[in-house]
């Protein structure tokens, strides 16, 4: 079966095939761990992890790589302000070591509530100064850098075709503006060293051929990713943020140091907004964290359903009736698949391909057309409600789409849970939904506070109500 995949770099769908036949190389840009990933940020490792176990069900062997970056990402991408992590361990009045440690734990333990695969390796960028240092040096003899007062720089226009992941137009941008004794000499022009300040120490800086200092953010990616996957490899995950200059640098500098062709396949994943397509993130301060959601008694799972029912190339607008929809929904799925398991045994993988014509076959050639992960869930929905299917169909094709979408299908413990609400419990939700159907909101929201007391949650639907466990959605 082919897999389709939108190549940013050309603008349009290809059918991937990979350099090294049944082997697949995957880059993904990681998280710069000065903050815990909010779920914005999140949303760019669900769909790597689709591609990954995608390639798997279609017989490949995957080597996936995810970067830490705990040094060198500074406040602005035309390399001013101050580093992230500096700038957090200032704040806290801790080590920026210590605040990097803390949020990899985090962003790790994040990754594991949402069913996302740990990478094959996960470099970290303080633990590889000297492959930045050494890559800076081969571009320096090759002529692309120069020196400013205040670091060392990729001349861009040395680099033919600079922006082409971007669509960059060059000529008749601005320049830089000059100061004494240097300066940028081109707007697109970006550090590949950045000397430390001469009237503070940091916490984070090394010795190296041009002074003391720290590696500028991009130089980073470049020199993990082709350590661990080589000079060219099949496919970089990103959200589209990074198009314009991150990845965009990447290339350049890349490229210029092997003079090969750095990646064939680029994948980018859109933003996660909160209405009107206002985006998500730390700068903007209205950031909604995983834990949060938990706090709020919804499963991680919930989040993971609400992403993949959502192409993963456009916006995904959040919202907290959006998630509970989200979580009602998996939450039948899961009604369907306990009904439909004979004896209460899960059936085995499929190995090898699906036969033709199958659900299987179905399912997996709709995630096979650039991981349409929407469309794959409604053919399992219709699978599901079909009255005409075999019980024992419904829960082999269960099993197969649990492999590629990950949504724990089979966890059953929240079922058994809101089977076991206690009668008093019941009574209370019960009162309060008559309630609310009166549109009595005073009577429905003191029931509400009742519920909170006794230790649950309730979520309204249109059609009724769910209870949950407030300790629920944990581990």
């Amino acid at each position: 079966m082919e897999l389709k995949l939108y190549n940013t770099l050309a603008r349009r769908k290809e059918v991937f095939l990979p350099m090294d036949g049944g082997r697949v190389l995957i880059y993904t840009c990681g998280p710069t761990v000065y903050a815990d990933a909010h779920i914005g940020n999140l949303r760019s490792y669900v769909f790597p992890d689709v591609l990954k176990k995608t390639l798997r069900r279609l017989g490949y062997q995957v080597r996936h790589v995810i970067n830490i970056t705990d040094v060198g990402h500074l406040t602005s991408d035309a390399d001013t302000g101050e580093d992230k992590l500096e700038q957090a361990a200032r704040s806290a009045g801790r080590t920026a070591w210590d605040i990097a440690e803390e949020h990899i734990g985090h962003y790790l333990e994040d990754l594991r509530r949402l069913r996302i695969e740990l990478p094959d390796v996960m470099p970290r960028a303080t633990d590889h100064i000297a492959e930045q240092i050494e890559m800076i040096r081969v571009l320096e003899k090759k002529g692309y850098t120069y020196r400013t007062d205040d670091g060392v720089y990729f001349d861009t226009s040395r680099f033919p075709g600079y922006g082409a992941l971007a669509r960059i137009k060059v000529e008749g941008l601005q320049e830089g503006a000059r100061v004494e004794m240097g300066g940028k000499r081109h707007k697109t022009d970006f550090a590949l060293w950045k000397f430390s300040p001469q009237d503070s120490r940091r916490q984070m800086e090394w010795e190296s051929p041009w002074g003391m200092g720290f590696p500028g953010w991009h130089v980073e990616c470049s020199a993990m990713s082709m350590k661990y996957l080589g000079p060219s490899f099949d496919i970089h995950t990103g959200g589209t943020d990074h198009i314009p200059v991150h990845h965009s640098n990447e290339i350049a500098q890349s490229e210029a140091v092997t003079g090969k062709p750095f990646v064939r396949y680029w994948l980018h994943g859109e933003f996660l907004v909160l209405g009107e397509e206002q985006r998500m993130g730390k700068s903007e301060g209205n950031l909604i964290t995983l834990d949060e959601l938990v706090e709020r008694g919804f499963e991680p799972m919930a989040y993971r359903y609400l992403v993949l029912n959502s192409h993963y190339r456009k916006y995904l607008t959040f919202t907290w009736q959006a998630l509970q929809s989200a979580d009602t929904a998996l939450m039948g799925l899961r009604r369907l698949i306990r009904d439909a398991l004979p004896e209460g045994t899960v059936p085995k993988p499929i190995a090898g391909d699906p036969p033709q014509g199958s659900l299987e076959a179905s399912l997996l050639e709709a995630v096979c057309d650039d991981l349409n992960t929407p469309k794959a869930l409604g053919l399992f929905w219709t699978a599901l409600r079909d009255g005409a299917l075999a019980a024992g169909k419904k829960a082999t094709l269960a099993v197969f789409a649990d492999e590629i979408l990950a949504l724990g299908l089979f966890d059953f413990s929240r079922l058994e849970q809101s089977e076991d609400v206690p009668p008093e419990i019941r009574h209370l939700a019960e009162k309060r939904w008559a309630a609310r159907q009166e549109r009595n909101f005073a009577e429905s929201d003191r029931l509400r506070e009742a519920l909170t007391a006794g230790g649950y949650s309730v979520r309204d639907g249109k059609d009724g109500y769910e209870l949950v466990r407030l300790d629920q959605g944990r581990g």
